[in-house]
């Protein structure tokens, strides 16, 4: 199999590369630590597959995965995290992952999985399943996601206003709904609850 490792650790991203490589039937054509540069790799390389980390300048790995679902790539998406969050697995599955796996998984495992997502099959990390089946359900609208999300990286009112095209008092009903929702006192402590549990 041929696959892309995007991973914006670059110690981790060598030392996944090379064990990998040490296996007969995989070949790593393609290494990145930005989103966008793995979208752009996966274009031009078509690989198998996709090993991508969640947190990544440029894209985040579930932005990636949508990109690919989005652009009907045959490119299988393995999503390799330290976040247990149910609505990080949750986005994945929706934007068609193939797996979403622990990274302190043994390296035997982790390709033993990779093999079996190549031949079609899915994986989901147990801790991981269990997280999301035990999981409060996302109250939030994606406008309500799309708002904290700005509020989360530090825009006021104005500057997300300006993003959305929308009107100040729209900016401010939203918030003050999301506030609400999260059971919260402020914003930030809004938007700090929703993405400790992976919905922003």
């Amino acid at each position: 199999m041929r696959l892309v490792i995007a991973e914006d650790q670059g110690m981790l991203r060598g030392a996944l590369a090379q064990l990998l490589e040490m296996e007969d039937d995989i070949e790593v054509i393609g290494q990145t630590g930005n989103g966008r540069d793995a979208v752009e790799l996966i274009k031009k390389q078509t690989p198998d597959l996709l090993i991508a980390d969640i947190e990544m300048p440029g894209m985040t790995g579930l932005e990636v995965a949508e990109e690919i679902k989005r652009s009907c790539s045959s490119c299988k998406v393995v999503i390799v995290t330290t976040f247990a969050r149910p609505g990080y697995l949750e986005r994945a599955m929706k934007a068609g992952a193939s797996g979403y796996i622990l990274k302190d998984e043994p390296i035997n495992n982790l390709i033993a999985h990779l093999r079996l997502i190549n031949n079609g099959g899915r994986f989901i990390s147990p801790e991981l399943a269990t997280a999301f089946y035990f999981a409060k359900e996302n109250p939030l609208t994606e406008r309500e996601q799309d708002v904290l999300r700005q509020a989360y990286s530090g825009c006021g009112t104005q500057q997300i206003a300006d993003h959305f095209h929308l009107t100040r008092g729209t900016v401010r009903n939203y918030l003050s709904t999301a506030i609400q929702k999260m059971d919260a006192h402020s914003r930030q402590e809004a938007a700090k609850k929703a993405k400790d549990n992976g919905w922003i």
